[in-house]
Parts: structure tokens; C-alpha cells; sequence
């Protein structure tokens, strides 16, 4: 069991929004947001965030391979002010059938919180009701919690918890090759419109790392990543990098997410070869996010139930 310090307790209570990073089954790692709307039990050593039955290929793959980190990398629009990077690795629990009044007397608090009052009315009470009715929880409980003093992850960590572990090995090219199998200059102006960059690899427990980035340039071969000394193992393994901004309360939030090859140098030089690319732009109206919000869940929720 983790019991965390105060200072990154406010952390966990205050930030708007986190990366989630879980693996892949090529042994990768992706990153997607998530609000965790300051959900956690210190004497526990729990966090929890939640997601739509919707989501059935990040579900699946969470119920594969329960490893997960969460990174609380940004201050904007939540109640945190501490210029500490918060990375949480734990293994993942999802609640398959919620209990409606844990969902209604701790969620619906936390999220009014953090996201703003829900709609009420006949239209919104018929319009959202499976985007409120397909939320799952995900309860991550933590294997140790790693600390910086900036949100560049500068200097030596702070780890509490189980011991950190040694860098990771190499691993093995993928059949398809190394190289870019997208535009990476095209790649690389998308992500470095966004506010913030994140890397995620897997590491040597098997637990995702994720890491602060900057994006440098773009050539033929590659995106070239900075970070931190020390943040970004040598060698060569598959990663995942995501790009993301977000308004007050998550209206107009802009995704890029991508998986790829990563190649860094003796010397230092991290260079990403992305291979694949989602992405998407909500609506910056409030009014709009939850028209589009409602549509999507009850979407994805008929797509859950015919693939069940």
C-alpha cells in the first residue's frame, strides 16, 4: 500500500485532467486523457478515474494487462497550484456493474466539481442519460507514486512506494519496420500546436512510464524529442506519444494521440517514428460538448452492447 505526502495529495485532488498511459499487446504503451475529478482513498493507496463502456479496445486491454500510470502534468483551470509532476503506477480494477449510489454520492459531487453542474431538464435528462449511465469506474490500486519538483521532470525523483525500477531493455523491431509510416512533419506541427506533450513507454516492471516532452523538429527519419536528462531511456522500443490541450471545465479539448518507434542515441538524441495517429477537437460552446457528448455515448454504448 502507498500512502502519498500532502503536497502531492493536492495534486491528486486538484488537477483538471491526467494521462492515463496502459499497454498495448505489441508490448507498447498509449496515452489518452482522462478527468479524474480528484478521485482517490489515501488510506487505500487508491486512485480512481472512469470511462464509457464505449471505449471497449482501452477496456479490453485494461482487463488484459491491468498495469497503468496516471500523470497529473498540468495546472490549468483545476485547484492545484504546486509545480510538482505526479506520476502513479498501480494495477487497474474496473467496476463492471457500478453501484448508483457510490456513482451518485461521490462522482456526481466530484464532477460538478471539476466539470461544472450537469444539465437538468426533460430534453438533457433523455439526451445524456447514457452518457452519465455507461460511466464505469476504474479503480488503480498503486504500486508507487514517483514525484518531481517541476512539471519538466528536472532533477532526481522522489519515490515512494515500491523501489524505481531499473531502465528498460531494448526490444525488438516490429515486422513492419522502424520508420515513419506518417507524414512526421505534418505529425509534429499537430502536436506542437497542442499545450502539452507525453511520451509513454513500457517499463522494466512492466508498468507505463510517462514523461514529459518538447517537440523539437521533424525530418524523414523521425520527430526529434527533448525531455529532461535522465527521463528517456537509451535504446530503442515501441511508444506512445500524445498531444493535448483543454479549456476550463474540458470544453474545446484537442487530442493527438500516436503509436510508434522510439530510437534514442548514447548521445542522447530521441527521435519518434510515428505509426499510427487518432485525434479529435470538441466543441469549445459548453452547450455543444454535451449535444456532442450525448450523441457519441449513445453510439458507443449500442456498439458495446452488440460487440457483448
Amino acid at each position: 500500500m502507498v500512502r502519498w505526502s500532502d503536497q502531492t495529495d493536492a495534486i491528486l485532488a486538484g488537477d483538471l485532467t491526467a494521462g492515463v498511459g496502459y499497454g498495448t499487446p505489441a508490448g507498447g504503451a498509449v496515452i489518452t486523457p482522462v478527468a479524474p475529478i480528484g478521485l482517490r482513498d489515501r488510506q487505500r493507496g487508491e486512485l480512481t478515474f472512469t470511462t464509457s463502456l464505449g471505449f471497449g479496445r482501452k477496456l479490453e486491454r485494461l482487463r488484459r494487462d491491468p498495469k497503468v500510470a496516471l500523470a497529473y502534468h498540468g495546472r490549468e483551470h483545476g485547484f492545484a497550484h504546486d509545480p510538482l509532476y505526479v506520476l502513479a503506477q498501480g494495477e487497474a480494477r474496473i467496476v463492471e456493474h457500478p453501484d448508483p449510489e457510490y456513482l451518485e454520492r461521490i462522482v456526481r459531487p466530484a464532477s460538478t466539481r471539476h466539470l461544472g453542474a450537469p444539465k437538468e431538464g426533460r430534453f438533457w435528462d433523455r439526451w445524456l442519460r447514457e452518457y452519465y449511465e455507461d460511466r464505469v469506474p476504474v479503480h488503480v490500486s498503486l504500486a508507487r507514486v514517483v514525484t518531481w519538483p517541476d512539471l519538466r521532470c528536472a532533477g532526481p525523483p522522489a519515490v515512494e512506494g515500491a523501489p524505481w525500477p531499473e531502465p528498460p531493455a531494448s526490444q525488438a523491431p516490429p515486422r513492419g519496420g522502424t520508420g515513419p509510416r506518417l507524414d512526421a512533419g505534418k505529425a509534429a506541427r499537430a502536436l506542437g500546436g497542442t499545450d502539452h506533450q507525453l511520451l509513454a513507454f513500457r517499463g522494466a516492471d512492466g508498468h507505463p512510464m510517462i514523461v514529459p516532452v518538447e517537440i523539437a523538429q521533424a525530418t524523414e527519419e523521425g520527430i526529434e524529442l527533448r525531455a529532461a536528462d535522465g527521463l528517456i531511456p537509451a535504446g530503442e522500443r515501441r511508444a506512445g506519444l500524445l498531444g493535448h490541450s483543454y479549456h476550463p471545465q474540458l470544453v474545446g479539448l484537442t487530442v493527438r494521440q500516436h503509436t510508434g518507434w522510439l530510437s534514442v542515441a548514447d548521445s542522447g538524441r530521441a527521435l519518434y517514428a510515428p505509426h499510427t495517429e487518432t485525434g479529435f477537437r470538441a466543441p469549445t460552446n459548453k452547450t455543444l460538448l454535451l449535444l456532442a457528448n450525448g450523441f457519441m455515448a449513445k453510439r458507443g454504448l449500442r456498439r458495446a452492447r452488440r460487440g457483448a
